[in-house]
C-alpha cells in the first residue's frame, strides 16, 4: 500500500509518496492552481499514479495541508456573514481591545468587522459567568434575527452569546431556530468552536470560522470528488493548525482551524526529522515560493500558541506556534519613496512568478537574483521539468535593481538576497532569542524550495553553529502528511486562584474533557490503544491580564506543587521572571487528544558511493565581492552517500531544493540522508 502527502502552497503544490512496505519515498512538485487548488492536487496525484504505475485502490492514505482559509480571511473572500449575540454585546467585534494597529500611521487602519453593522443582531437572554440563567433566551427575537439575515442575503451566521462558554444551552437553542428559518446557511456557535472566555477573541473566532465555511465545504467537495474520479476510495485527511490531521467530517465543522495547515506538517516534519538526527533543540526555517516560516521546536516537542492575529483577525485556537513573514522565492525587489531598497512582502506567486520563469512576471524576485548569480541552475528546475530564462532573470535585475542604484548587477542581486536574509533572521530572533532561548544551543532546520540557499547565511547571522537539509526539503510539508498522528483539542475556562480545592476542579475538569476526547477519538475510528493526551493549562500570576501555557504531565491530585514550579519556569523564560509568594490562577485547562497513525521510519540511505561520482557538473558561482565569481562544483543530493563529507566552494542539487556551500564552510551525509552543515565562523 502507498500514502500520499500533499500540501498546497502559494506557488507549487508538493506530494511525497511513500511505499509502506520498505518506506520507499518518492517526491513531486506541480505549479499551484490558485483558482481551483484541488485541480493541481488532482494533476499531481495522477502523474504520482501513472510515474509509479500504483492501481488506485493501492492507495490507502491521502493527507493534505491547505491554505484556502487562509487565503479566504487574507484576502477578504469568506461568506456574507452575520451574527446573533447578547443584548448590548453587539459592538464587541468592532470594539476589540482599543488598540490601534500602529502607534504613529494613521494611514495603518483596523480590519473591518466580518460582519457589518446591519448584519449584528442583539437577542435578549444571559448568563452570568459561572453558567447560571439570568434572562431566559427569547427565541422569538432569534426568529425575527434570523428572518432579517435571510432576507439580506446573509450565506453563514454566528452566534456568539456572553459566558456561554460556562453554559451552551442559549446558544444550541439558538442555532436550532436559525437552522430552521435558514436551512441552506452555515451556522457555527461559540461554544462549540472556542468555549473560552474572552468573548472578543471568542467572538472573532466563530466569525472567521463561519465566514470561511461555505467556501471551504466547496473546495472540500471539489477536493473529494476529484481524488474519487481517480479512484481513491479512502477518504482524505487533513492537518490543522496544532499539526495533527482532522476528518472532513471534523474539517466541515471547524475550517478555522486549517489557518496554518501546511506549515504546521512541516514543522511536525521537521521535530520526528531531527529527532532521528539526534538534534532536539530546533528552529524549523521554511521558505517557499511567497512566505518564510519559522518556529522552534524545543526538546523534541513543537511550541504552541493558543491566539495569533490572521490577516489582523484574532484567532484564537491551539496551534503550532509559527511567526510567518513576507519573504520567499517570488518575493518583489522594489524601491521605496527614498530610494532604498526592499524586498516584500509583495510576491510574484504562482502566476505570473519571477521572470525567470518566462510566464509574463516582470518585476525582479529573490529567485531571479539566485539565478542571476547561478546559485540557483541557470538552465532549469525541478529536475530539467521547470525550464529557466537566465537573460531574463539577469535583465529584470539590471533594470530594476543596478541600474537606479547605479551599481553591477551581482551587487544588486547579492543585495536583494542580503536584504531578504536580514529579514528572515529578524524572524527568527522574535521566536527564540526574544523569548529567552539561547540560539548557540539549536540547530537550524532548514526546508521549503529556497530554505536551504538562505539558511547557511541566516544561521550566521542569528548565531546558530549547525544547519539542517532534510532530503528533498522542498517538499518536507507533504512529508510532513505522513508524520502526524489525527488530534483534536478541547477547552475548558477555569478562572481561580490555584489552591486544594481549585486544584481538584482542574482535575475534574481535565476527566470530563478526556471522557469528551475518547468520544471524538471513537468517531475518528481510532483504537483504543492507539488514542493518547496531552495536558496544558494556561496560567498567569494573580494581576496579570495575559498567561503562559504549562504542559503538565499526567494531571493528578497530588500534582498542584509540581504544577507551580513548572509554571514559575515558564513564565521566567517567557517574561525573565517569576515571582515567589504570589498567587497564582489558572485560566484554561486543556487537553489534545491523539489518535496514533501508524508511519514508516525514516528509510536510511546507501553508503556505498563517493562525493567525485556524485559530481555532475562544474559552474561559476557568485561568492560575494570578496570571494568575487569561483568555479564550483554541482552535486546530485541523490548519489551522496551516507557519510559523504563535501567542503565548499559546493552546490548539492535535487530535485526541490538546492544548497549551497560557501569557502571554509562544511557538511556531512548522516545515515538517513541529511545534510549536516557547519556554518562556519559565526559574524
Amino acid at each position: 500500500m502507498y500514502r500520499i502527502g500533499i500540501d498546497v502552497g502559494g506557488t507549487f503544490t508538493d506530494f511525497t509518496l511513500l511505499r509502506e512496505e520498505d518506506g520507499q519515498v518518492s517526491y513531486h512538485k506541480v505549479a499551484s492552481t490558485p483558482r481551483d487548488p484541488s485541480q493541481a492536487i488532482e494533476q499531481g496525484i495522477a502523474d504520482l499514479l501513472k510515474i509509479h504505475s500504483i492501481a488506485p485502490n493501492e492507495v490507502g492514505h491521502v493527507g493534505h495541508g491547505t491554505t484556502v482559509a487562509t487565503n479566504l480571511i487574507i484576502e477578504r473572500r469568506g461568506a456574507v456573514t452575520g451574527l446573533i449575540t447578547t443584548k448590548g454585546f453587539r459592538d464587541v467585534i468592532e470594539i476589540g481591545r482599543q488598540v490601534r494597529p500602529h502607534l504613529f500611521d494613521y494611514g495603518v487602519v483596523k480590519a473591518p468587522p466580518l460582519a457589518v453593522r446591519e448584519h449584528r443582531h442583539e437577542i435578549g437572554e444571559r448568563v452570568d459567568a459561572h453558567g447560571a440563567v439570568i434572562a431566559a433566551l427569547d427565541e422569538r427575537e432569534v426568529e425575527t434575527a434570523a428572518k432579517k439575515l435571510k432576507s439580506a442575503g446573509v450565506k453563514s451566521v454566528a452566534v456568539c452569546f456572553l459566558h456561554s462558554y460556562r453554559n451552551p444551552a442559549h446558544e444550541q437553542a439558538a442555532r436550532r431556530v436559525v437552522e430552521r428559518v435558514l436551512p441552506d446557511a452555515y451556522v457555527s456557535i461559540s461554544s462549540d468552536v472556542l468555549p473560552e472566555f474572552r468573548e472578543y477573541e471568542r467572538w472573532s473566532t466563530t466569525l472567521l470560522n463561519a465566514a470561511v465555511g461555505p467556501r471551504m465545504e466547496t473546495y472540500l467537495e471539489g477536493f473529494l470528488t476529484r481524488v474519487k474520479n481517480l479512484g481513491i476510495t479512502v477518504e482524505p485527511f487533513t492537518i490543522h493548525s496544532n499539526g495533527g490531521l482532522m476528518s472532513v467530517r471534523a474539517v466541515r465543522a471547524y475550517p478555522v482551524r486549517t489557518c496554518l495547515s501546511g506549515p504546521a506538517a512541516g514543522v511536525v516534519g521537521a521535530a520526528e526529522i531531527g529527532r532521528v538526527a539526534g538534534f532536539e533543540n530546533l528552529v524549523t526555517f521554511d521558505v517557499g515560493g511567497t512566505s518564510t516560516d519559522v518556529s522552534l521546536v524545543y526538546r523534541g516537542k513543537p511550541l504552541f500558541s493558543s491566539s495569533r492575529l490572521v490577516a489582523d483577525y484574532p484567532v484564537k485556537t491551539p496551534m503550532i506556534d509559527i511567526h510567518v513573514i513576507g519573504a520567499g522565492g517570488g518575493s518583489i525587489a522594489w524601491m521605496d519613496d527614498a530610494g532604498a531598497l526592499k524586498v516584500g512582502p509583495q510576491s510574484a506567486g504562482a502566476d505570473p512568478g519571477p521572470a525567470a520563469y518566462s510566464r509574463g512576471g516582470s518585476k525582479p524576485t529573490i529567485t531571479d537574483a539566485q539565478i542571476s548569480l547561478h546559485r540557483l541552475n541557470p538552465v532549469s528546475l525541478l529536475d530539467g521539468r521547470l525550464k529557466v530564462d537566465e537573460a531574463a532573470a539577469r535583465a529584470v535585475i539590471d533594470q530594476k535593481v543596478a541600474g537606479p542604484l547605479g551599481i553591477t548587477l551581482e551587487q544588486a542581486a547579492e543585495g536583494v538576497i542580503r536584504i531578504a536574509n536580514a529579514n528572515m533572521s529578524r524572524a527568527i530572533r522574535s521566536v527564540s532569542t526574544e523569548r529567552g532561548y539561547d540560539l548557540s544551543r539549536f540547530a537550524l532546520f532548514a526546508y521549503g524550495g529556497a530554505g536551504p540557499l538562505h539558511a547557511i547565511d541566516v544561521a550566521m547571522e542569528c548565531g546558530i553553529p549547525q544547519v539542517i537539509v532534510p532530503q528533498e526539503p522542498g517538499t518536507l510539508c507533504a512529508r510532513g502528511m505522513l508524520l502526524t498522528d489525527i488530534s483534536f483539542d478541547f477547552v475548558r475556562s477555569e478562572i481561580s486562584e490555584v489552591t486544594a480545592d481549585s486544584w481538584l476542579r482542574v482535575c475534574n475538569l481535565f476527566a470530563e474533557m478526556e471522557t469528551e476526547a475518547r468520544a471524538w477519538l471513537e468517531r475518528e475510528r481510532v483504537a483504543p490503544a492507539a488514542q493518547s493526551f496531552r495536558c496544558h493549562i494556561d496560567a498567569r500570576y494573580q494581576g496579570q491580564n495575559f498567561e503562559v501555557m504549562v504542559p503538565v504531565t499526567g494531571i493528578q491530585a497530588h500534582g498542584m506543587v509540581e504544577f507551580l514550579k513548572d509554571f514559575a519556569a515558564a513564565h521566567q523564560r517567557e517574561y525573565g521572571y517569576d515571582v515567589p509568594g504570589r498567587a497564582v490562577e489558572v485560566v484554561n485547562c486543556r487537553l489534545q487528544a491523539v489518535g496514533d497513525v501508524a508511519k514508516a521510519p525514516l528509510r536510511e540511505i546507501a553508503s556505498t558511493g563517493s562525493v567525485a561520482a556524485a559530481v555532475v557538473a562544474h559552474r561559476n558561482v557568485y561568492f560575494g565581492i570578496q570571494l568575487g565569481w569561483l568555479d564550483t562544483p554541482v552535486h546530485a543530493r541523490g548519489k551522496l552517500p551516507a557519510g559523504a563529507a563535501l567542503a565548499g566552494p559546493a552546490l548539492v542539487e535535487e530535485m526541490s531544493s538546492t544548497v549551497l556551500l560557501a569557502p571554509g564552510q562544511s557538511a556531512n551525509v548522516d545515515r538517513v540522508g541529511n545534510l549536516i552543515i557547519n556554518v562556519g565562523r559565526i559574524k
